[in-house]
């Protein structure tokens, strides 16, 4: 891995010139004391916690209705995958998804079981909001899961300028996920 040297880390980047650092030093220090980095998933922590990601979602969603994204579709070009470290510690995860020149969508969120409540949720889709700021995108999108699982998660969103919104993209609208959007200035 190159350490320190600032360079496109996927076609997005380049594209938006912006540049990552590939090291693990933090990009970003949140006011949680949470470092947010760009992340190539090549971390062992980092692959078992989209793994956990993958399990929590089928778990608690009927078959055929997680819409989580497994470590190969993480790495797409069109996806910026970010983590959250305490220290050297793995919180969490975010990914932004390019849905075109004008939308992106959030994906992949996920906090740690032991560092629930503390800030790191909102550490990470900061950093995904600014991040979709910096490329000019118009609007964020998200499609989650409906009942008692992702009640918490609604609020989150709502909490943070989500809205309800029609299904978008490949998306099938069921009775069991849920749309919304954030329009960003």
């Amino acid at each position: 891995m190159l350490d320190g040297q600032n360079i496109p880390t996927s076609g997005l980047e380049a594209r938006y010139n912006l540049q990552a650092k590939l090291t693990v030093r933090p990009l970003m220090e949140t006011a949680v004391g949470v470092t947010i980095q760009q992340d190539d998933l090549s971390c062992a922590d980092v692959q078992l916690l989209v793994a956990e990601h993958l399990s929590g979602m089928h778990s608690s969603s009927p078959p055929g209705q997680v819409h989580a994204l497994a470590i190969q579709s993480l790495l797409a070009p069109n996806v910026s995958f970010f983590t959250a470290w305490q220290e050297e510690v793995l919180c969490g995860c975010g990914a932004l998804k390019e849905l075109d020149h004008f939308n992106g969508e959030v994906k992949s969120m996920r906090t740690r079981a032991a560092f629930l409540n503390r800030g790191i949720g909102q550490a990470i889709l900061d950093h995904i909001v600014g991040t979709a700021r910096q490329r000019r995108y118009s609007r964020l999108l998200l499609e989650t899961g409906s009942g008692t699982a992702f009640e918490p998660a609604h609020a989150f969103y709502r909490k943070n300028g989500f809205e309800p919104t029609a299904s978008f993209g490949e998306y099938a609208a069921t009775d069991f996920n849920m749309f919304m959007a954030k329009h960003l200035e």
